[in-house]
């Protein structure tokens, strides 16, 4: 694939660079906030080579390009340039705000992706080799392996407030300080042996005192907060002097406040709604089970899904382990089962080899939108079959506490997440969903009359 002849063909039809008033990507689609959509060659998008859908969804004109969607985003990167990329906060007042929340969640987490994703199957496989006896815990190569793995975790914050000055478009320099400042050690050490909740002063302003080391929602918030006053500096300060004293007052004023109000306030509630979900889980594993395992889907088509995201990801930076992310696997794999009876069942050369090659996506990357848009919608029947198959293994691992140590995509290459969290009944579960998808969707059939001739196989 061409992926510089085929960013160019998405600008031009999307409206131009002119017409981009924002561009992002997460695992297989880029996201588009445009000025103006009507100026989007949809139907020519749709039958371009590499694009696998199309879906204006959330605020966003989104193109599932699927897992080379990175390499395409770094080649229409280079076709925007800055002031044509960006906006303003004031820039989307016409757009809802859950548009604006969605947008930012997925704008704020999908750099921090792969760095997710590859420590915590390296800290899954480290409890493997501990729990086989092929690495001691009182190794010194355990230990440096374990901080190859937490240290994405450990420096969260700073990670995040980067990621989020590139959202809200402030200095990334200045915001990662202000991350950095939660994981100070020197403030750190304000807690003493008292720990979390412990107690100091600020100008006489009582601060209590937390543990930001593996935190989300506080530094997001203390970011999108910062973006305001260092754009308010900006006007008030002349030019000349803006180099000293807009970082001098942007720390002078964010840090304290962040670790007087917004801090605790975020982390109390991450760790409220975090709390909430678990409940409902551990109360009713059975039916959270048949409708995460089972919807999941849906929201990935909607390309909603994102808004979970950071429950997920809190949940493993600070408890170790996640509900949701095992309910998750049940959908992918029934996809993939789904997809699979249709490769069992399909007569035409290309759609048999389309859906081989979507089930390997699943399998080794965890990628579920190739099949999803090029199959299971394309095809309809295919997609019911996966709702209840994944409905149906998710109910199994949500009743027996199936968890995961890691946040990941579901895929055979990443199973070693369940180490430690019932995985004897996370691959019964996923086996479930997998079998009996496959199955539903070869006895369900679909028209093959419908099939498009010219599916796209290379993109997947």
């Amino acid at each position: 694939m061409n992926y510089k002849e085929l960013a160019n063909t998405i600008i031009d039809n999307v409206g131009g660079k002119h017409n981009v008033s924002s561009m992002t990507h997460c695992a297989t689609r880029l996201r588009f906030n445009l000025r103006d959509t009507s100026k989007a060659q949809t139907a020519v998008l749709e039958n371009t080579d590499g694009v696998i859908s199309i879906n204006q969804k959330a605020g966003q004109y989104q193109v599932v390009i699927g897992p080379q969607v990175g390499k395409v985003y770094n080649e229409a990167n280079q076709l925007i340039d800055d002031k044509q990329a960006t906006h303003s906060i004031e820039e989307e007042d016409e757009t809802s705000l859950f548009d604006k929340v969605f947008s930012t969640i997925s704008a704020v987490f999908s750099p921090l992706l792969p760095a997710l994703a590859g420590s915590g199957i390296l800290r899954a496989l480290i409890l493997l080799a501990t729990q086989t006896g092929l690495l001691s815990e009182e190794s010194g190569t355990y230990a440096i392996l374990t901080v190859a793995s937490m240290t994405v975790f450990a420096f969260l914050p700073v990670l995040l407030a980067y990621t989020s000055a590139l959202r809200f478009k402030v200095s990334p320099y200045i915001s990662a300080i202000i991350g950095g400042a939660l994981i100070n050690p020197d403030f750190v050490a304000l807690m003493g042996t008292e720990g979390p909740g412990a107690t100091t002063s600020f100008l006489g302003v009582p601060v209590v005192l937390m543990n930001y080391s593996a935190t989300v929602i506080p530094i997001i918030i203390a970011i999108f907060v910062y973006s305001y006053l260092e754009k308010w500096l900006n006007r008030v300060i002349p030019e000349g002097m803006q180099l000293v004293f807009v970082p001098l007052i942007s720390l002078a004023v964010m840090v304290p406040l962040t670790m007087i109000v917004i801090g605790p306030l975020g982390a109390y509630g991450g760790m409220f709604v975090a709390n909430i979900v678990t409940s409902l889980i551990e109360a009713s594993g059975l039916i959270a089970g048949a409708v995460v395992g089972g919807g999941w889907n849906a929201l990935v088509m909607l390309g909603v899904h994102w808004a979970v995201n950071p429950i997920m990801i809190n949940n493993v930076a600070t408890v170790g382990y996640d509900y949701i992310v095992p309910l998750t696997f049940a959908t992918n794999f029934a996809m993939a089962g789904a997809t699979f009876g249709v490769y069992l069942k399909a007569k035409n050369p290309k759609m048999k080899s389309y859906a081989l090659s979507c089930v390997l996506t699943i399998a080794f990357a965890g990628i579920t939108e190739p099949a999803i848009y090029g199959v299971a919608v394309k095809l309809k029947r295919p997609f019911a079959a996966a709702i209840i198959g994944g409905a149906v293994g998710g109910a199994v691992m949500g009743l027996m506490g199936v968890s995961s140590n890691a946040f990941v995509f579901g895929g055979l290459t990443t199973l070693p997440a369940f180490v430690g969290g019932n995985f004897t009944w996370a691959l019964i579960g996923l086996s479930i969903c997998f079998v009996l998808s496959a199955v539903l969707a070869y006895v369900f059939g679909f028209e093959e009359k419908r099939e498009q001739v010219d599916l796209k196989v290379e993109t997947a």
